[in-house]
Parts: C-alpha cells; sequence; structure tokens
C-alpha cells in the first residue's frame, strides 16, 4: 500500500546518498547504484554486535527465590512459583473473629 511505497521510496533516496560515499571509485551513478542494490538485496537486519541476555552472576542471585525474605518471601510457593495475587495481597476472612485469635472453632457448643 501506501505506507510500503512512501518507505520504498525514502530507502530508495538513502541507498542512492550512500551508494556514493560507500562506492567512490565507480564510475558513473547507475554504477554506485547498482553496486549498492547488489549489496543489500535480501538482507534484513543483524544481530552481530548485539547484547545477549545475561544469566550469571548477579542475575542469578537476584532470581533465586530462596534467598528472598520478609514479605517478598511470601509471594513465592516452596517450589519457587510465585503465588500470583494470593501472595501480594492479604486475604481478609470474613468470620468474626479478630486477626490475632488462635483458638478458633473450639468454643464449646454446651455453654
Amino acid at each position: 500500500g501506501l505506507v510500503q511505497a512512501v518507505v520504498s521510496t525514502q530507502s530508495t533516496g538513502i541507498l542512492d546518498e550512500l551508494c556514493v560515499k560507500r562506492f567512490p571509485k565507480k564510475e558513473t551513478l547507475d554504477d554506485k547504484k547498482e553496486a549498492i542494490r547488489t549489496l543489500v538485496a535480501g538482507k534484513g537486519p543483524k544481530t552481530a554486535g548485539t547484547t545477549k541476555a545475561s544469566r550469571a552472576g548477579a542475575t542469578d542471585r537476584l532470581t533465586d527465590t530462596t534467598k528472598y525474605t520478609g514479605s517478598h518471601k511470601e509471594r513465592f510457593g516452596k517450589d519457587g512459583k510465585g503465588k500470583g495475587l494470593e501472595g501480594r495481597e492479604d486475604v481478609i476472612e470474613d468470620d468474626g473473629y479478630v486477626v490475632g485469635y488462635t483458638n478458633k472453632d473450639t468454643y464449646d457448643k454446651t455453654h
């Protein structure tokens, strides 16, 4: 469509400018344009020289859930997988008891 035509026109103009600098020894402008087009034909972006994902040193320490303490520790189970919402929010039980009461359901019904 229109977008491809605009990109194609822009890239053609860029290649025309580059060919003069890249191939200064070619005789004519058409030779230079042909040389640059054969150079870039069928090629996409390269990944050479890009940064790879690191899993060494600090990254291993930071992602080891067994070393977490405090409230962060509560977000993960014994297997190291996250608990999701259960690990992030305090679930309030609406059962009539206060928070610190430990003798829940022990009231003798004969009273």
